[in-house]
């Protein structure tokens, strides 16, 4: 449980996401969170200095990544600072906020900058030396796809583990695409009157891709809108299976930045002093081995009980669903509406650049929050190795 950690108001964004091998595919994605950070700053007239640490969240790793946080505090104008980077797959952006929430509530520093992202698309491709291989073969993997596609201690790929999750819920295809019509139902929401939920936390990204070609993104790419007609002609992804492409996320590339402070320097930060965002706690879990969808479910009900709150007192939900199936078990087990969550948008949807995704639907959950009034807001999501990662965050207006 959290005392001392609060979120500026708006003292975040998301870039949009891209598709998968879309606009931002060719940009080193540290270098272009550094330069999108930057800009961001620059825009609100905040300096650099005012960071004490940096936490560096990102998945697929970049060349000289190396040198992580250091490197990205340097590019984004804070030289001066240290930085750790941190990766959990899909948790990442959840653990980097815990870190960056613990460090302020011990006194360690008083203001963290927390930059999260990723590029899915144009994923290394590793070679390991093997001593003992014939005629020094190598061993090699592509750092993306093998790993998605095959967990080394469980032994599947990702969907497997939504599908051992759906037959032991004996849920049907036709459950899971009524669960997907909804999600772009909901991010439809944020679309509306020029796109203003969003833009209550989007900022754009900007690159030189050449020396007289510029490439600006100010809207998500690669969004696939859903229909229940649409989704009930496509097959399941797995034979035997009820998961279309339609009812799971798709790779996409994108960042984010967020600052995590103290009560009276989240004031001071806030585009609205009037809006306090409060970490209030922390969980986490691990379910049996091969059922990933499961774990966010513990690790809501453990944040929750840190937070000395129950799910009844949560005025806003928002998940991590790479697959249907993890709203489905996270609504029977929560005892919620599957509509009843994910306003406004949600991985399923805009897509899984891993690094910023919860970082992303952190953003949405409070500014979802600021728009009822205040309130108990919890996240929850997977992460690879059957875990899960969750935080309740409190907004008072």
């Amino acid at each position: 449980m959290f005392t001392k950690a609060y979120i500026p108001f708006r003292g975040y964004y998301s870039s949009p996401f891209a598709k998968w091998q879309g606009s931002l595919a060719q940009f080193h994605a540290l270098e272009l969170a550094a330069s999108t950070v930057r800009r961001w700053l620059d825009e609100r007239d905040l300096s650099p200095e005012v960071l004490d640490y940096l936490f560096l969240g990102y998945t697929i790793y970049q060349k000289q990544a190396f040198y992580g946080g250091p490197w990205v505090a340097a590019m984004l104008g804070a030289p001066g600072i240290p930085g750790i980077a941190l990766s959990q797959a899909c948790a990442t952006s959840t653990s980097c906020l815990f870190q960056a929430a613990a460090g302020v509530e011990l006194g360690s520093f008083e203001t963290a900058g927390v930059v999260v992202c990723d590029r899915t698309s144009n994923g290394p491709h590793v070679v390991w030396p093997n001593p003992s291989g014939p005629g020094g073969e190598v061993l090699h993997e592509n750092y993306l796809m093998d790993n998605f596609n095959r967990d080394p201690y469980a032994g599947n790929p990702m969907i497997r583990t939504a599908e051992n999750v759906v037959t032991e819920m004996g849920a049907t295809k036709a459950q899971l695409d009524e669960i997907a019509a909804c999600r772009w139902s909901q991010y439809e929401d944020g679309l509306k009157q020029d796109r203003a939920f969003q833009k209550g936390y989007m900022f754009p990204v900007e690159a030189a891709l050449s020396r007289k070609q510029t490439v600006r993104l100010d809207a998500d790419e690669g969004i696939t809108p859903a229909t229940a007609e649409g989704l009930a002609k496509l097959r399941p992804v797995l034979e035997g299976g009820a998961h279309s492409f339609g009812a799971q996320t798709h790779p996409a590339d994108g960042n984010g930045f967020l600052l995590v402070t103290t009560e009276d320097k989240a004031r001071a930060l806030s585009s609205d002093p009037g809006v306090q965002v409060q970490l209030c706690s922390y969980g986490f879990a691990r379910v049996e081995k091969g059922f990933m969808p499961k774990a966010p479910v513990p690790a809501a009900r453990m944040a929750l009980e840190k937070a000395g709150i129950g799910i009844e007192q949560v005025a806003v939900v928002k998940t991590h669903n790479p697959f249907a199936a993890n709203d489905l078990y996270f609504a029977r087990e929560m005892g919620l509406a599957p509509e009843s969550f994910n306003n406004y948008g949600s991985p399923l949807v805009f897509g899984h650049p891993q690094g910023p995704t919860a970082g992303r639907c952190v953003m949405e959950l409070i500014e979802e929050l600021a728009l009822k009034g205040g309130g108990y807001g919890l996240f929850t999501g997977c992460a690879a190795g059957d875990t899960g990662a969750a935080l309740v965050v409190k907004v008072s207006t």
